[in-house]
């Protein structure tokens, strides 16, 4: 029952949750007199801030919302066309950087961090080169890393895992994978490029 004498006392009610408890059984939570007066009173504030920070009216507030989100969609669609075109670009660049070391293509390159997704740009390349091996190093603040990766026709003379692991070493870190890919690192940011620079040598051993 209720504790109220009359619906007068209760005043102004507000709807807060509603729950399932058993099979058939809701729960309803609400509150009541100034309690709710003071929680429609906040939200009326927050409606009008948020009308305020969107230069709108409280009325026209969702479908100003609706339209900032399309103009975000729109926004993100744009940045990732540019950030395909800037990886098509990049990705001609460094085929100009490949070196034939013992009758093997060689691809060996330190990149910005405007490469994001460094599997997807090393999928990438591996496709272009279509034969040979490529290494990629990146900086990621105080982190390194490594990415090597063998096209199929070259993995029963290399093996990416211990091309990664060798290279991750020069930087005091640890690397492995599959034959034909695999991730290392370190934290010896400064060693990035000596350990580039000893691909050559594994390439020849």
């Amino acid at each position: 029952g209720t504790h109220a004498k009359r619906t007068g006392d209760i005043g102004m009610i507000r709807l807060i949750a509603e729950t399932g408890i058993a099979a058939g059984v809701r729960r309803i939570e609400a509150i009541t007199g100034r309690l709710a007066y003071d929680a429609s009173a906040k939200d009326r504030e927050q409606l009008q801030q948020l009308s305020t920070l969107l230069k709108t009216q409280p009325a026209t507030l969702r479908a100003s919302i609706e339209q900032l989100q399309t103009e975000l969609k729109d926004s993100l669609r744009q940045l990732q066309s540019l950030q395909a075109r800037q990886s098509t670009a990049l990705l001609h660049q460094l085929m100009d950087a490949v070196r034939v070391i013992n009758g093997t293509n060689l691809l060996v390159a330190e990149l910005g961090n405007d490469v994001k997704d460094l599997r997807d740009f090393m999928d990438k390349a591996r496709h272009k080169l279509k034969s040979g091996v490529i290494v990629f190093g990146i900086k990621r603040g105080d982190k390194v890393q490594i990415i090597v990766a063998v096209t199929k026709d070259l993995t029963p003379r290399f093996h990416a895992g211990t091309l990664v692991r060798s290279i991750s070493a020069v930087c005091g870190g640890k690397g492995g994978g599959k034959p034909d890919m695999a991730m290392g690192g370190g934290d010896q940011v400064n060693q990035l490029k000596n350990a580039l620079a000893t691909v050559d040598s594994l390439m020849q051993a």
